[in-house]
């Protein structure tokens, strides 16, 4: 398997989305038809894009709206929300920095310590918005602030970090017993997505561990720059492939279906209909969401790792603020790059793609097809328009 990369060393192939296409069906299905929604602890969500827990992304306001749109949006519980009781002028500050100048802001701003009644405020707060509230941290504090989320009435918790793994070594501070911290979780009835992973193996252990869903994708996100700082990462398509794959096995083990969010490196609507052609249930995305007008992140974004103290590996990015949320989702479409109405995309590409539902869309076939963006696109690409912006 794989090929040789040099004397007795094999290394196999991966694959990104600008590297696969998706092959039309020869049955075709009214758009309006299909079925996109997806379910998780037992609940159904007829949107499967969840905005991801960053701070220039989702805030209580942008949960509410979201939630109300039939998504998914996390918060992040070590965030700006939970450090100041009105985060808006550090948000201002971040938004106005220079980019010589913004990550050791943004590490000053999360130097701020959080507030632990802030957690239960900010889940409340979206709750009496009419949203689920879906909030998160990472494995060294979900022991501390699952139960405080619990408390306060949150509808599922987040286990989030750059590599997560159900082993893990460390004397320098407790490890969290993820199978301990679920079942305890969901004594409380609080579903727990954990992530991040690229591979089969960590995928079927955090399964076995009682994770309601599974996030994948290492490095990925537009603001993120572990696979550069740390060069650790599997592109996106082979991730879903082979973490797909474990909750396929799984579940024929087990009879428990565990869902697979895709997390990061999709920027318009035709990434996302890969990402489930590739096995994805749901998709986790970040930077389409931040160009939002409801978005806090004032037009800006920036990865989770930005603000670590001795190892950055995030950036801030511009990209900014577009449409408003429900245009994203639903559109019309004002622009021609893909960005916006990313439902419409979804349900367009299940009906030419002959998919009923999710499930089906998993099956469809891919193609090898690096030439796939850039094939008869001269005139754009010397444009800078459509698909070359």
């Amino acid at each position: 398997m794989g090929m040789y990369i040099g004397i007795g060393r094999k290394a196999r192939q991966c694959f990104g989305f600008d590297e696969i296409a998706l092959v039309p069906s020869k049955l075709t299905i009214n758009p309006d038809e299909v079925d996109p929604g997806w379910e998780i602890g037992g609940r159904r969500f007829e949107v499967p894009l969840v905005a991801s827990a960053m701070d220039g992304v989702v805030d209580v306001n942008f949960a509410i709206e979201m939630g109300k749109l039939g998504g998914l949006a996390v918060l992040n519980l070590e965030g700006v929300q939970t450090r100041f009781e009105d985060p808006g002028e550090k948000l201002d500050s971040i938004a106005s920095a220079s980019p010589e100048d913004s990550t050791h802001l943004i590490q000053t701003v999360y130097g701020e310590p959080i507030k632990k009644d802030l957690i239960g405020r900010r889940v409340e707060e979206i709750k009496a918005g009419g949203a689920p509230a879906v909030v998160s941290a990472i494995p060294q504090r979900a022991g501390e602030f699952g139960p405080l989320a619990a408390e306060a009435g949150c509808d599922i918790f987040v286990v989030q970090s750059t590599v997560a793994t159900v082993m893990h070594e460390s004397s320098a501070y407790d490890t969290l017993d993820f199978a301990a911290f679920i079942a305890e979780m969901h004594r409380r009835e609080v579903p727990v997505i954990v992530g991040n992973t690229c591979t089969y193996e960590v995928t079927y252990e955090l399964m076995e561990a009682g994770a309601d869903a599974v996030l994948v994708g290492i490095g990925p996100g537009a603001a993120c720059t572990t696979r550069g700082v740390l060069g650790i990462g599997v592109p996106q398509v082979t991730t879903t492939v082979d973490t797909a794959y474990a909750r396929d096995r799984f579940y024929k083990m087990t009879g428990r279906y565990v869902p697979i969010i895709t997390d990061g490196g999709m920027r318009v609507g035709g990434d996302i209909a890969k990402a489930f052609a590739a096995g994805a249930d749901a998709v986790m995305i970040g930077s389409p969401f931040a160009k939002a007008h409801e978005a806090p992140g004032r037009g800006f974004h920036w990865g989770m790792a930005t603000p670590h103290a001795n190892l950055p590996r995030g950036t801030r990015i511009r990209v900014g603020q577009n449409a408003n949320l429900k245009q994203i989702l639903f559109g019309p479409a004002e622009l021609d790059d893909g960005t916006q109405n990313l439902m419409g995309a979804l349900t367009t590409a299940m009906g030419n793609l002959g998919a009923h539902c999710i499930k089906e869309m998993q099956n469809v076939e891919i193609i090898i097809a690096p030439s796939i963006k850039t094939e008869g696109k001269v005139e754009q690409k010397a444009q800078r328009i459509g698909m070359a912006k």
